[in-house]
């Protein structure tokens, strides 16, 4: 399977290696490609890790993860254009960031969410929200870094590609308790749940946290 990557960041670069190593075909795709040169020349000679444009990275991808910084997410994936995301699924991991007054808070109103904003102007692409309520350290293996079983969320109109995704975040990086929030929409709360996570980070002075929902 060819993945592709639009953004070049922490994130992109922690899911890209692990499905390196795992043997996929991975492109990660920025704006200055020169940032990608460590990333890339760590794999040796290996053809499976590349590097090139966030149009090459989309067009390369049969899943497209969007791991850009939220604020600049829509300016991103309309470089890359509808047809090159037409058809495929796009997990989005990004979180409209915005610091104000001291505090992080969303760049998006309440009643919206990067996630749905994403979706409306890609129509033809199967946008999965996901991986946007942890840091980047948990996404991988989550169970060794904060014991005990802990969840991620999932959101997304399309239920088939939700189901895809719920597979891929089990094998590819270890994730046991996902649980299905319903559609697109649902991105408001879980990128809403910054509020809430950022508040738990100053209190603990740590990010190596995540939710469990007990019913």
């Amino acid at each position: 399977m060819k993945i592709g990557f639009i953004g070049s960041g922490n994130v992109g670069q922690s899911l890209g290696r692990v499905l390196v190593q795992q043997g996929y075909d991975v492109k990660l795709g920025a704006r200055d490609l020169s940032k990608l040169r460590i990333w890339q020349e760590s794999f040796g000679a290996n053809e499976r890790a590349s590097v090139g444009t966030y149009r090459e990275a989309a067009e390369h991808g049969e899943i497209i993860f969007n791991v850009t910084p939220g604020a600049v997410s829509l300016e991103a994936l309309q470089s890359v254009g509808r047809v090159a995301l037409a058809g495929k699924i796009l997990i989005d991991v990004a979180l409209p960031l915005v610091f104000a007054n001291g505090e992080l808070g969303l760049s998006v109103p309440h009643n919206d969410s990067l996630g749905e904003q994403i979706q409306r102007a890609f129509p033809d692409t199967k946008v999965v929200k996901t991986l946007n309520t942890v840091t980047s350290a948990l996404m991988i293996h989550p169970y060794q870094l904060a014991e005990g079983q802990h969840d991620m969320f999932i959101g997304g109109n399309d239920v088939d590609a939700k189901k895809q995704v719920s597979e891929y975040l089990r094998k590819w990086f270890g994730w046991k308790n996902i649980l299905d929030l319903g559609d697109i929409s649902s991105a408001r709360a879980t990128e809403g749940l910054l509020l809430l996570t950022s508040r738990i980070y100053g209190a603990l002075g740590h990010a190596n946290f995540n939710l469990k929902i007990i019913h």
